[in-house]
């Protein structure tokens, strides 16, 4: 029995839209988010303008939802991490980090492409503001995390969003230093480092 019209359309387009959020990052990436267009990201995923038009309104709200995605996949890392551990107490601060920091990587196409829109909004207030609340919501999405895994090493976090804006800002900038130099392991290392320190300075022993 074929399945019923109502079923099949929420899930062509929610394939169309997978299929266009798909091909926005290559397309993003090498040609530039300023430079790319509607029409390229269509026929990379093989569709016409009306395809993208009855998903986004615009390439600002294509963004978006790439990065609602990309946000959404990366907590869930994150989350898968901390379930391997179990009842496991990780030793120390270092031990936390490098179970959780491979949840968190270093992508080249999507540093290039965050970069470039980040730029972008900060030229359009209203967009910032929403490009702000998204970044917000990711940390703290992730931060739980970080806080139980703390609790276990007997260690606790007075100021949350303050650590939280510091992560942030550890991410961006070494993530740009290894991809800068990616063939240096010492980078890595220093990046692994900097995470250890930075979460060791904004914590307290309990």
């Amino acid at each position: 029995m074929p399945e019923p019209t109502t079923e099949r359309v929420p899930r062509r387009r929610a394939e169309t839209r997978r299929r266009l959020l798909d091909a926005a990052l290559p397309v993003f990436a090498e040609e530039g988010f300023g430079r790319s267009t509607v029409e390229q990201i269509c026929e990379r995923a093989g569709y016409t303008r009306g395809a993208f038009y009855s998903n986004f309104a615009s390439l600002d709200e294509l963004f978006l939802a790439m990065w609602e995605r990309r946000s959404a996949t990366m907590t869930e890392a994150a989350r898968t991490a901390v379930d391997q551990l179990g009842n496991t107490e990780p030793a120390d601060v270092r031990a936390i980090v490098q179970h959780l920091l491979p949840a968190i990587p270093v992508d080249d196409a999507w540093f290039r492409v965050s970069a470039e829109f980040t730029a972008h909004a900060l030229r359009n207030p209203s967009l910032l503001r929403v490009l702000t609340a998204r970044e917000d919501a990711i940390v703290g999405a992730l931060l739980p995390l970080l806080v139980d895994l703390l609790a276990r090493t007997g260690r606790s976090i007075p100021d949350p969003a303050a650590l939280g804006q510091a992560l942030v800002a550890l991410h961006d900038g070494t993530s740009a230093q290894c991809l800068i130099d990616p063939a240096n392991p010492l980078v890595r290392q220093r990046r692994e480092d900097l995470f250890v320190q930075v979460i060791t300075a904004y914590t307290q022993e309990n």
